[in-house]
């Protein structure tokens, strides 16, 4: 009987043990990522840069997470210990918390690289920088010309007004224009803008859950996938010559896993980039670009038009150029209002002065 009880005791742990030493799903691995990254931009100098690359789903289980975190070297030494001391210890934190180790930090001049595993997997790579300096503490310190941080500029929601489109190729910026589908001159709008040289995107209508009124079709959660991606491509049949997407209002469907699931691999067919508008703090729609391998970004300073006005536009874009100076580079969103037009004539021939080089969306989806 005791040897039974033996037995049976140890196929239970044996049975745990296989448990616990099973690989992480890749979801998985992705939501640590994030824990990973919010600790960090916590714990990290206020003008750190800090990037998530997710690995695609079909190079799991050999593939890893990866996080690049780069620190502000424009302070004092002690200053600059004391903040890699407490990234450290965040980071740390969050790995303790969900049972990972970390093997030996591998330092190459002012680069660490951390890797972390689980059960002897590795499932992220974290790379610091401490020497990443700030365009304008680069300017402070050495007196040399800053380094030109890049803002994407995107102008939703056209396709119904050739005299609003007219009035953005009028400015002569090197601005991303977002066509809605379906829409009176949804197809010569985009065609004339690629003509011109602007970057098309295809603003592509999906269910919100405020009040918003609906395009005629939009995509909503439960969609089966064949339906998405048949109305994914008349879309794009609609808006010919566009480079990638971002969705029009949204705040429900972005939030929903399966749905998002079911569109990135119809883009990552059709070469395209998403940007995600971030209509929602639920959204997911970033996260399941960057692991369905789509080149992708999202919105990282506020709406520019919330309040159609010229005095306010003026104050968003100036947030909206500060903000690329402290982050980098910076995707900002507006829509073809007189207020937003005018605001863009009197603030974007300002912002080379200002050190901010203008782009397209392309080149800041990653």
């Amino acid at each position: 009987m005791v040897f039974g009880l033996l037995c049976a005791l140890t196929v239970t742990l044996a049975g745990c043990r296989k448990s616990e030493i099973a690989p992480l799903e890749p979801a998985q691995i992705h939501a640590i990522t994030q824990q990973l990254a919010t600790a960090a931009a916590s714990a990290a100098p206020s003008k750190s840069v800090i990037k998530i690359r997710h690995v695609p789903l079909s190079q799991q289980p050999k593939g890893l997470d990866e996080l690049y975190i780069g620190l502000e070297n424009a302070v004092s030494t002690e200053t600059s210990r004391a903040g890699y001391s407490k990234l450290i210890q965040a980071l740390e934190s969050v790995a303790t918390h969900n049972h990972l180790t970390q093997d030996p930090p591998v330092q190459s001049g002012a680069q660490v690289v951390l890797t972390l595993r689980r059960y002897g997997i590795a499932t992220h790579r974290i790379e610091i920088a401490m020497n990443v300096v700030s365009p304008g503490a680069e300017a402070r310190n050495h007196g040399e010309k800053p380094a030109m941080a890049r803002l994407a500029i995107i102008l939703d929601d056209l396709g119904t007004d050739r005299t609003a489109a007219e009035s953005i190729f009028a400015l002569r910026y090197p601005l991303t224009i977002s066509v809605l589908p379906n829409h009176e001159h949804s197809v010569d709008i985009a065609e004339e803008a690629h003509r011109r040289g602007y970057e098309v995107m295809l603003h592509l209508p999906m269910q919100s859950v405020g009040n918003e009124k609906p395009e005629a079709q939009e995509l909503h959660p439960g969609m089966p996938e064949r339906e998405v991606a048949a109305m994914v491509e008349q879309f794009l049949r609609n808006v010919p010559e566009v480079a990638g997407v971002n969705n029009h209002q949204g705040s429900q469907a972005t939030a929903d896993p399966a749905l998002m699931s079911e569109l990135m691999p119809v883009l990552r067919e059709h070469n395209l980039y998403y940007v995600d508008s971030r209509t929602t703090a639920a959204t997911v729609a970033f996260e399941t670009a960057q692991s369905d391998g789509v080149r992708s970004g999202f919105r990282n300073v506020p709406f520019l038009d919330d309040v159609a006005e010229v005095a306010a536009v003026r104050k968003q874009l100036e947030l909206a150029l500060r903000g690329a100076r402290e982050k980098g580079e910076a995707i900002a969103i507006g829509h073809p209002h007189p207020a937003t037009l005018q605001a863009l004539r009197e603030i974007l021939p300002q912002a080379e002065a200002l050190g901010v080089r203008l782009v397209f969306v392309s080149a800041l989806v990653h």
